[in-house]
């Protein structure tokens, strides 16, 4: 049971190494973020304290951008509950910053759009045990114009059954997403591929990801990715992208939900 305090409502930006978490949402007897996080906060203000968070990140997926919306006593300020959650927290777990928010602030429903990055190694050290935990090692020669155009078709508004886990959503959602920004960039050693949209489905990029690889590397023709944007099940869809190369990176926010003082 979850105690109704007086308080103030602040945002929490986290980072944290999804790697030895069961995903985000709090489970029985399963070591998750939300659950780690809540177990402090309910020490710190004297009683149960639910966190909600942007995004249900899976089991061993990254962030450096989770927002997490919760209510604590009046007394804990944005800079003293930082620190001392950051005392107390594990290693794999970072408050980057603390916001107060109007009352009226949600971190799921009140955001208007999410931005994702997924790693994957090239190169034979991507192989190592430094990296594997962040990336995906793709040991076959990539396409990069099929990347670049795979990113292009994703652009706009696109009913993602294709894409998405069937049965993850409502029975009347219509699996819309409106995919702002999306493209592929090279860094040492690897690609990144960049994603920001109003929403997204359950496995959603990995699927996407998966799939791109699969074009990129000759495995499948570019018409398949168009056609899986079309398609209104997602029995043709690639093997989802392992969880390690993905990353929460930033979730946004209209700026009026933001205390100014």
């Amino acid at each position: 049971m979850f105690f109704s305090m007086d308080g103030r409502v602040l945002q929490l930006v986290l980072h944290y190494d999804g790697t030895d978490f069961s995903g985000w949402q709090v489970q029985p007897e399963t070591r998750t973020v939300q659950g780690t996080l809540e177990s402090v906060l309910a020490r710190l203000c004297g009683g149960p304290v639910r966190v909600t968070g942007a995004g249900r990140t899976d089991a061993g997926v990254h962030a450096r951008g989770q927002a997490v919306g919760v209510k604590v006593p009046l007394h804990w300020t944005t800079d003293r509950l930082r620190q001392v959650l950051n005392n107390q927290l594990p290693d794999d777990v970072y408050v980057a910053a603390v916001h107060g928010m109007h009352p009226e602030f949600h971190a799921r429903y009140s955001a208007t759009s999410r931005r994702y990055s997924y790693a994957v190694g090239l190169d034979e050290t991507a192989r190592s045990p430094f990296r594997r935990r962040w990336e995906w090692p793709v040991a076959k020669p990539i396409d990069s114009d099929a990347l670049a155009w795979c990113a292009a078709a994703l652009l706009g508004e696109h009913q993602f059954f294709g894409f998405a886990v069937r049965g993850t959503a409502p029975a009347d959602d219509d699996h819309r997403c409106e995919v702002r920004f999306a493209r592929w960039r090279a860094v040492p050693g690897g690609l990144v591929f960049d994603v920001e949209a109003n929403r997204f489905l359950h496995h959603m990029v990995r699927f996407l990801v998966g799939t791109m690889l699969a074009v990129a590397t000759h495995q499948r023709p570019r018409d398949d990715f168009a056609a899986l944007l079309e398609a209104d099940v997602n029995d043709e869809v690639s093997p989802p992208a392992p969880a390690c190369g993905l990353c929460l990176e930033q979730v946004s926010y209209p700026a009026a939900l933001y205390l100014t003082a």
